[in-house]
């Protein structure tokens, strides 16, 4: 079976858009990764020094400014949304899935069209 021309234009759009996420994607992906390994390597020095027990708990962060800073990153960036960025082209794919049901086709995580089986109306 083959492609009317109006879908092929579509399946070019589609793929296209997905395809210009991904270096952004990466990127963020890179960036959520770098800072959580920096937070993850502050918490454990934090909770692996002495002094940590014996003062308080902002005096603590104060001593500690790599996970502070580090921990303050993080949560802003997912306040700026990175959870969203980091898995955008997917989002794109499955609201496309969702309103290609409607017509009984589909499309992959990359935005290439699938075409379903007909259902047989008795």
């Amino acid at each position: 079976c083959t492609f009317p021309s109006d879908l092929k234009a579509f399946e070019r759009r589609l793929t296209e858009y997905i395809a210009c996420l991904q270096p952004a994607t990466g990127r963020w992906r890179m960036i959520l990764i770098v800072v959580s390994v920096c937070t993850a390597t502050g918490a454990w020095n934090w909770l692996i020094d002495p002094e940590t027990q014996k003062v308080s708990f902002f005096t603590s962060l104060w001593n500690h400014p790599f996970f502070t800073i580090s921990c303050i990153t993080l949560i802003g960036l997912f306040f700026a949304g990175i959870h969203k960025r980091v898995v955008a082209p997917s989002i794109i794919a499955a609201r496309c899935r969702t309103v290609l049901a409607e017509y009984n086709m589909s499309c992959d995580d990359t935005g290439k069209l699938i075409l379903k089986p007909r259902p047989h109306v008795q």
